[in-house]
């Protein structure tokens, strides 16, 4: 046995002793003890617990990998992302004001991603056990919508009927405005019979739109409203994680364009940002998935109110924007993925866009981009920490860039 004292927090939210001795599901400040292999306490005692441990609010906390930290106080939390996001700055010497964390609540998240597998007696859906891929039943989760938690016997029916003896199907289940809207993938191959099951459970279950694989069978168009603007996103397209998050992240965009005329809307998906702006600016909006801007354009040619929207598919990892077809533009927003926008932030800062809103959910790699932009003669002015993913590591942010030089 092995008593330490935890030190910090690693980015996957295990406790760091000297050593580094990596010790779950504690604390900075408390003393734990137990038996050490490998680096790893796995199942370690606390001796002395902090002041922000609190009793885990999901009674599955013990089982499920979903969440890392709901024995850690809301305020602990979101002191601790808003100092991942310091950190990342100032590695890269990067000082501004960081805005405090604004948390969805429990029970609102519009999307989850459930695995299930067939058994002996039926099925078993849910999420994976911690460090495993061993499924766990999670039908009383306190981070789902309350819609998502009750889709549970619709996702083991899924796979009684087209997940194999040893496979496991991947069930993305989400809320839209006229039913949930599945994703299935790792099933059987679609054929008539299963084709005519998966309809009847449509028609059960009141489902907008199932998609098996490639195939989808829609009921009803599964909606998404963005301001005043109704999207039917192509299956599995991505989606802020929760309305809240997403009501932060806009306000944030909002607030970081201030008054500008006309818009780029880079990263754009399905129109999140890009509709709600075109309220009051014109917008190009460049993604790089067809599906999504055709969903995007065809939610904004029937929305009302809405100035001019056009849009482009273009890979920006490979293609992005120039100066020259930058010029036209007095603000940018630009939500990249994990892995940041290394080509384009170095298209940006060899223009002088007056205004740029930067989302992001990688603090590391958008410290690095707002880091070159900048040295471009940016002011970094705020940045907004963001957490839609309550009791986990993730963090996102909005920020706004102006240029001064």
């Amino acid at each position: 046995m092995q008593q330490v004292t935890i030190e910090r927090l690693g980015h996957k939210g295990d406790g760091i002793a000297a050593g580094p001795i990596f010790v779950p599901a504690t604390l900075p400040g408390e003393v734990a003890e137990g038996v050490v292999e490998n680096s790893i306490m796995a199942a370690p005692k606390i001796v002395t617990p902090s002041d922000d441990r609190v009793k885990a609010p999901c009674r599955h906390a013990k089982s499920c990998g979903g969440c890392q930290l709901q024995h850690a106080s809301e305020a602990f939390a979101s002191a601790w992302k808003t100092d991942v996001v310091a950190r990342a700055l100032e590695a890269q010497g990067l000082k501004t004001e960081i805005r405090a964390c604004l948390t969805s609540p429990p029970g609102s998240r519009r999307r989850a991603s459930f695995s299930a597998k067939r058994t002996k007696k039926g099925a078993l859906a849910g999420f994976h056990r911690k460090g495993s891929d061993i499924v766990v039943e999670t039908p009383d989760c306190q981070l789902v919508s309350p819609k998502i938690a009750a889709s549970l016997p619709l996702v083991e029916e899924l796979a009684v009927l087209g997940a194999s003896r040893k496979g496991e199907l991947s069930v993305l289940v989400t809320e839209s405005l006229s039913g949930l809207d599945i994703s299935v993938t790792g099933g059987k191959p679609v054929d008539s019979p299963l084709r005519e099951a998966l309809g009847a459970l449509g028609r059960k279950y009141d489902l907008a739109r199932i998609t098996w694989d490639d195939e989808a069978l829609t009921r009803l168009p599964p909606v998404q409203r963005f301001g005043v603007a109704d999207v039917t996103p192509p299956p599995g397209a991505f989606l802020q994680a929760t309305p809240q998050g997403e009501a932060a992240l806009l306000a944030s965009v909002r607030e970081a364009l201030g008054t500008v005329k006309h818009v780029a809307d880079l990263f754009a998906g399905c129109g999140t940002f890009a509709l709600p702006i075109a309220q009051d600016a014109r917008v190009h909006a460049v993604e790089g998935d067809k599906a999504m801007t055709k969903a995007l354009d065809h939610g904004w040619r029937n929305a009302q109110g809405l100035k001019h929207v056009t849009h482009e598919a273009r890979d920006l990892f490979r293609n992005p924007l120039l100066p020259d077809e930058l010029a036209r533009f007095d603000g940018v927003v630009i939500d990249p993925p994990r892995a940041g926008a290394e080509a384009q932030v170095e298209q940006l800062a060899r223009c002088q866009i007056p205004r740029i809103a930067f989302v992001s959910c990688n603090p590391v790699t958008f410290a690095r981009d707002a880091a070159r932009l900048v040295a471009s003669g940016y002011a970094l002015n705020w940045v907004q920490v963001v957490d839609q993913f309550r009791w986990s590591t993730h963090v996102e942010l909005a920020a706004e860039l102006e240029f001064k030089r």
